[in-house]
């Protein structure tokens, strides 16, 4: 789509999502074109839309994490991405690089274990964590690698994520949960 499809897109009058809104309000970063490609993404990625199989693609399925994510490293970004109650996707660099997958960093949140999706609560958990996290700038400090992910501690506003699901009455019980 080259940008005056996406700006006519994003001029339609319909509101963008969170992240949209959120990028959109922050004036001087990017210039209005830009805004209205951004935000005619979002649309696209917003909530009415079909689920997404894994889109967070920082760290290739199969490949290592590269070392900015792990070991005591600290990253941050929008959550444009909520996989299930315990998981999200991180988008990461400049504005314009966070509208390819490749720079979302699937986060694996290290103090919150959420119900399975399949599993009582699990559809619940993953709409709380996209409530409290969507569109919001998270600092996360990654431990390590957990398959395609990084499993990390997650902070809002300096409030931890996983405290925050578990302050909205979110049960946790996840197959990983500590016992």
């Amino acid at each position: 789509m080259d940008l005056r499809a996406a700006d006519a897109l994003s001029s339609t009058g319909e509101k963008p999502n969170a992240v949209g809104a959120s990028l959109m309000a922050e004036g001087g970063e990017i210039g209005t074109m830009m805004r209205s490609v951004f935000g005619a993404l979002l649309l696209c990625l917003g909530a009415g839309g079909p689920a997404l199989a894994d889109p967070c693609k920082a760290i290739p399925d199969g490949g290592a994490a590269p070392a900015a994510f792990i070991n005591g490293r600290t990253f941050q970004g929008r959550v444009v991405y909520v996989g299930d109650g315990d998981s999200l996707c991180v988008a990461i660099g400049p504005v314009l690089d966070q509208l390819q997958p490749k720079n979302w960093v699937e986060v694996r949140l290290d103090d919150f274990y959420g119900p399975e999706l399949s599993d009582s609560g699990g559809q619940s958990a993953k709409a709380t964590l996209r409530r409290i996290s969507f569109g919001k700038r998270l600092l996360c400090n990654g431990e390590k690698q957990s398959y395609d992910r990084v499993v990390a501690h997650c902070t809002l506003e300096g409030r931890s994520v996983g405290d925050l699901m578990r302050q909205a009455g979110v049960r946790e019980g996840g197959r990983g949960r500590r016992r």
